[in-house]
């Protein structure tokens, strides 16, 4: 099978069958002329069967298996995050090329080490971070630039959400849980595309659960290269929040659906002013197709393991787990009750 643009697709195997493998990045990826989803592995075999037949691939109920298989060229890794890095190891040294749900770790330590496994064996290793690929995040980094907000000096993102299921795996500490690893990493890696790398972090604050220490909601003040103060909130606390905010001497400017907009959804950001107000409303974009379709680029592209676009992909997710872990050594930690 050929794609529309006369590229061989990428031939890819799913290894996890997670619910957002299962509600999002598989139903896109079948869906796409540049993928050919090859097999899909799952520790129980009636659940891998229950994926194999959604969307038409094989099954395998092994991971080392669906590694082995010399019709996979790529692979999609939804495990919990705590073996992100294990897996994504195995597949690069298997020849695979790699798209790992974020983060690529637990800390940045193993981020360098999977970036720098990546780049001696020329092979494709991302993020699956979607919403770097909307449109409306280089709108507003262009208004910016041509003054519209003035000069910036200030940054506010946020990304919280309701408490979760009891059961859910993000509230296991073993398996990578908590808030700061999970939504916190948005606001994180937001700061960074609209301040530039090299953000450092002032401060920090955790709530954490009382019987084992797992952050539940924090905040985190950091100071962009340019000396803009950027301020972060995360949290599973909250009603539900995803926007980022950038206040310059002029005006300021706000994206209020930043990082999880629906393919159908019209974006809209308003920029104020002294006594304006102006609503910028953008053309609806899928951000997973994007990635998923820039994830295939490269894989195809001729620069894969030495060339500079590769290169500072992985520079920027080492730089996230950086900061991540500066989050972490800086929190002043406030305890709370556990919820039921």
């Amino acid at each position: 099978m050929v794609s529309p643009a006369g590229v061989r697709p990428v031939r890819l195997g799913a290894l996890a069958t997670s619910s957002i493998a299962r509600r999002r990045v598989l139903p896109t990826a079948v869906s796409m002329p540049e993928l050919d989803l090859v097999a899909v592995a799952g520790r129980s075999a009636d659940k891998a069967g229950r994926f194999a037949r959604q969307f038409g691939c094989a099954a395998e109920t092994d991971y080392a298996v669906l590694l082995d298989r010399p019709d996979v060229e790529a692979v999609y890794i939804s495990t919990p995050t705590a073996l992100h890095h294990g897996w994504a190891d195995r597949a690069l040294r298997a020849g695979k090329h790699v798209l790992v749900e974020k983060p690529l770790g637990v800390n940045a330590d193993e981020a360098r080490r999977l970036c720098s496994l990546a780049g001696e064996r020329g092979l494709v290793l991302r993020e699956n971070f979607m919403f770097p690929h909307h449109p409306q995040h280089a709108f507003a980094a262009d208004l910016v630039r041509r003054g519209r907000i003035g000069t910036p000096s200030t940054f506010q993102a946020s990304f919280c959400v309701p408490p979760l299921p009891a059961d859910d795996i993000r509230y296991a500490p073993g398996l990578g849980g908590g808030a700061l690893l999970d939504v916190g990493v948005y606001p994180l890696r937001a700061a960074a595309l609209l301040l530039g790398p090299g953000a450092r972090v002032a401060a920090a604050t955790l709530r954490t659960r009382a019987s084992d220490g797992l952050d539940l909601s924090g905040q985190a003040l950091l100071v962009a290269s340019s000396g803009v103060l950027a301020q972060v909130t995360f949290g599973f606390e909250h009603a539900y929040v995803s926007s980022y905010t950038l206040w310059g001497d002029r005006g300021r400017l706000s994206v209020p659906r930043a990082f999880t907009p629906p393919a159908a959804h019209q974006p809209v950001l308003v920029l104020e002013e002294q006594d304006h107000e102006e609503r910028f409303t953008l053309p609806a974009s899928d951000q997973l197709r994007l990635c998923l379709q820039d994830f295939v680029a490269a894989v195809r592209g001729g620069e894969v393991g030495g060339g500079s676009a590769e290169a500072d992909r992985r520079r920027d997710a080492i730089a996230l787990m950086e900061c991540v872990d500066e989050v972490r050594g800086q929190a002043v930690r406030v305890t709370v009750d556990d919820r039921p």
